[in-house]
């Protein structure tokens, strides 16, 4: 087959990293790709958002299957684009990758299925915003509606941060369209897990659990990211809440969503707060999360390729992946000045040495050669995944991967996997 993979994160690395090992692959691009996905397949200098010259190459090369990375060509329409031109990709519609472009929709979408989520109300001018976060009272969730690079939601702990959110997003227009309307929902107190399934449009194929870390700052503080680092498995997803979030969660949003005449065909992720016995959906994604993907796609060992050409021909019929034993972990080396303004430029070395370690695997995200040289080119710039056969382990792993790496004013989390420690030692 030959494959083309759409995006150049470190998200993608891992896809191109998993799809490179199936048998099935004859021939691999990449667009636009970076230097570690460079290694694997070949680039194609198209960006992500160029869906009409991403479709004439798709075309022009022959290519039998077209694997969509980031939110940002979905809700372009590129899987419209692609199957209007007789093109096999993976990925969701226009219309149903509003379930993570609009977070009105999805939120409307889980209302009226009775998908369990935080009480809400949407929001277009800033005077009835602030009444209703006055009313309702601090700590509060003020999210833009449309994409914000996973930087779009202000957990707000009082009623002067709720407000100073609600006129950056709708009055200052800090996140441009994305911030024309926002929803504004209740505080949920408990732990967030991430759940991945692979659907057909009808059938579904849940993957293991994971969980990611938002927050820059060790002890989830400081601003939201789009992610310093995952762990999978993940303990707060028990076997009896795993099936839960098939039953009550994944297969009514499936249902609701063919019901609605947009059904969804891709990988459903589900943001969730888990508390006790409660789950609440957070929020949807209509793509493999970043950095999720990458101790996701490290533990998988079924071939990636099979599954996502079946859901992508709307014949998924597998219903069981396999797993390697154990668990694995990601810790993102972020850029200087990451979350807000990033530094570029700086070199990166002690990758060879990182990989040449037992079970560590370094995927790359924001890198670019310059003369010769790897250097950062954007905000999350590395994330270095351990895999071994219990979560200390991998834990240890992926940070003696880290400690190898050098780059100047590189930043990342020295708790990633902790909360999976403390679950394990208290069960």
């Amino acid at each position: 087959m030959k494959i083309l993979v759409v995006g150049g994160g470190g998200r993608e690395h891992a896809l191109v990293w998993k799809i490179a090992q199936s048998p099935l692959v004859e021939t691999l691009y990449c667009a636009p790709g970076n230097p570690g996905i460079a290694e694997l397949a070949e680039l194609v200098p198209l960006n992500v958002e160029d869906v009409d010259g991403l479709c004439a190459f798709a075309l022009e090369k022959g290519i039998d299957l077209t694997v969509v990375g980031p939110e940002l060509p979905l809700t372009l329409g590129i899987a419209d684009r692609f199957k209007a031109a007789g093109l096999t990709i993976f990925g969701p519609s226009q219309a149903a990758a509003q379930i993570e472009g609009s977070k009105g929709f999805s939120k409307d979408l889980m209302a009226k299925y009775g998908i369990p989520t935080a009480a809400y109300a949407r929001f277009s001018e800033r005077d009835q915003a602030v009444a209703y976060v006055k009313a309702q009272g601090a700590p509060i969730v003020i999210k833009a509606d449309g994409l914000a690079a996973g930087k779009g939601v202000i957990l707000a702990q009082t009623l002067e941060e709720a407000v100073q959110a609600i006129d950056e997003i709708l009055v200052d227009g800090v996140f441009g369209e994305a911030g024309k309307s926002l929803v504004i929902e209740e505080f949920l107190y408990g732990e967030e897990a991430s759940f991945f399934a692979f659907t057909d449009g009808k059938n579904i194929l849940p993957l293991a659990s994971a969980q990611d870390h938002k927050q820059i700052f060790d002890g989830d503080k400081g601003p939201n990211t789009g992610g310093m680092g995952a762990y999978s498995p993940a303990p707060v997803v028990t076997d009896a809440l795993y099936q839960r979030i098939v039953d009550e969660v994944v297969q009514p949003t499936i249902d609701g969503m063919a019901a609605e005449g947009c059904p969804y065909c891709g990988i459903l992720f589900v943001g969730l707060m888990i508390d006790g016995e409660k789950i609440r959906v957070l929020e949807y994604n209509a793509r493999f999360g970043d950095p999720e993907a990458q101790p996701l796609l490290s533990r998988m060992k079924s071939d990636l390729v099979p599954i996502l050409r079946d859901c992508a021909r709307g014949e998924l019929t597998t219903r069981a992946l396999e797993w390697h034993e154990g668990a694995a972990v990601c810790v993102v080396l972020a850029a200087a000045g990451y979350p807000a303004s990033v530094r570029k430029g700086d070199a990166i070395s002690g990758l060879t040495a990182a990989n040449a370690l037992e079970g560590v695997q370094v995927f790359q995200a924001g890198t670019a050669l310059c003369e010769g040289q790897l250097v950062t080119a954007g905000g999350r710039v590395l994330g270095v995944v351990g895999r071994a056969a219990d979560v200390p382990a991998a834990i240890e792993r992926a940070y003696a991967g880290v400690a190898q790496i050098r780059f100047d004013g590189a930043q990342w989390r020295r708790d990633i996997g902790q909360k999976a420690l403390r679950r394990l030692q208290s069960s």
